[in-house]
């Protein structure tokens, strides 16, 4: 079916440096019309797999492809730019003085701090892009005066600049104030329900950033996947306790997770 068609597929990838093992037989298939969660501790191989994701680390074997297109059998410059990759480092490059409306439409060149001229077409298209991610009032308003939630904003419209089949959101919401998180959350769920979004993946170990857009999980731990599938069938308490090495409960309520330790069973007798 059509709307089966597979964006994103993972095979038997492994990745060694030296004698350590840091992602052993992943295996993941993203198909069209899904949204993706990526889930695990620090350590558990969340980073490496995104840098072999988007050709910034040799995996030791497996196959990664987008699009029916393999890494190392296409070229990897333009299979990168299907893979869009919203992260910290990114963030940290940005030219201060850069107005906004630029920093999207650099996308297009996937250049930092964009020295050209832009053409009309790439302005028409910015500040389309601009509205789709609500910040077409900061057209002209330069890097450094912008708010962390409108800065991740920004850099989301510069990604779809490169029209990606695939948004990577690796720990969007870091650095951000309990509301400005919420804000944040809110419009990754409406920018996921638009019938032109690409396919998102969330990157995080936060389960109350899972908004109800998205519809799967991969849970990571020690390099390997644990669980991969609905978020009905990943997101367990059994999992996340496994996950988390931690006894946990899980609660979901209003399409949202929240998870705390489950407190111990009172001891019975007396105490002396």
């Amino acid at each position: 079916m059509k709307s089966q068609k597979t964006i994103l597929a993972v095979e038997n990838l492994r990745i060694e440096r030296g004698s350590t093992v840091i992602l052993r037989d992943v295996n993941w298939r993203v198909r069209r019309g899904e949204h993706w969660v990526i889930l695990g501790a620090n350590g558990s191989g969340k980073t490496s797999l995104l840098s072999a994701l988007t050709g910034y680390l040799m995996p030791t074997s497996g196959e990664i492809s987008v699009l029916g297109e393999t890494y190392g059998e296409s070229d990897w410059r333009e299979l990168q730019k299907k893979i869009g990759l919203i992260s910290s480092s990114v963030r940290q490059m940005m030219a201060d003085d850069e107005p906004a409306l630029a920093t999207v439409a650099s996308g297009k060149y996937a250049m930092i701090d964009f020295w050209g001229r832009l053409s009309r077409t790439d302005k028409v298209e910015a500040a389309r892009l601009l509205k789709q991610v609500e910040c077409e009032y900061l057209a002209a308003r330069p890097w450094q005066v912008l708010s962390q939630g409108e800065r991740q904003r920004i850099l989301i419209g510069r990604a779809l600049m490169a029209k990606p089949r695939v948004l990577i959101l690796d720990e969007p919401c870091a650095g951000l104030d309990p509301a400005a998180r919420e804000h944040f959350l809110q419009f990754i769920q409406r920018l996921g329900a638009q019938k032109n979004s690409p396919t998102l993946v969330l990157v995080t170990h936060h389960v109350e950033e899972i908004m109800p857009v998205f519809s799967h999980v991969l849970v990571l731990k020690n390099g390997a996947v644990l669980a991969a599938g609905k978020k009905s069938e990943a997101m367990t308490a059994r999992i996340l306790s496994r996950t988390f090495h931690a006894k946990l409960q899980l609660q979901f309520k209003h399409g949202r997770y929240t998870m705390e330790i489950a407190k111990a069973a009172p001891a019975r007798g007396r105490l002396v």
